[in-house]
């Protein structure tokens, strides 16, 4: 079923453009929930949400380097993204596809990221970095 799952959220094609998202996390985050449910609310699509104790080995298959390793990993129209990515820089990555780029990171859990808003809390400063066939960059500022 995992191979499946992957195969699916693997897959480009634009009759995957639309379907439910699929977000594997380590087990048990609760700052995972929160952003999966600031994505369900800005892509009007389902969330799938699997406990994955082996998310390393997952990632590494998805191409995302070790450095940028935060919480958790989704798959959105062919598009990764590891940790607390904000909506908006999702949005306009996967509406620009740039050219070598396979997805969008936020190392650790930034506070203040999506998912990571705490009340009296200061939000801290964080970047967005692309990676894919080329060197890592820095997408946005936070």
């Amino acid at each position: 079923m995992k191979k499946l799952i992957l195969a699916l959220a693997l897959a480009s094609t634009p009759a995957l453009a639309a379907t439910d998202i699929v977000m594997h996390r380590d087990p048990g985050c609760g700052c995972c929930e929160k952003w999966a449910a600031q994505v369900r609310a800005a892509f009007g699509r389902k969330v799938q949400i699997l406990d994955d104790a082996n998310r390393a080995t997952f990632d590494a298959r998805l191409g995302v380097p070790a450095s940028l390793s935060g919480c958790h990993t989704a798959i959105i129209d062919g598009m990764t993204f590891e940790g607390h990515v904000p909506i908006a820089d999702m949005k306009r990555v996967i509406a620009a596809k740039p050219a070598g780029v396979r997805g969008l990171a936020v190392a650790g859990m930034p506070m203040g990221s999506p998912g990571m808003e705490m009340p009296g809390m200061a939000a801290g400063h964080y970047n967005v970095i692309a990676f894919g066939s080329g060197r890592p960059f820095v997408f946005a500022r936070h």
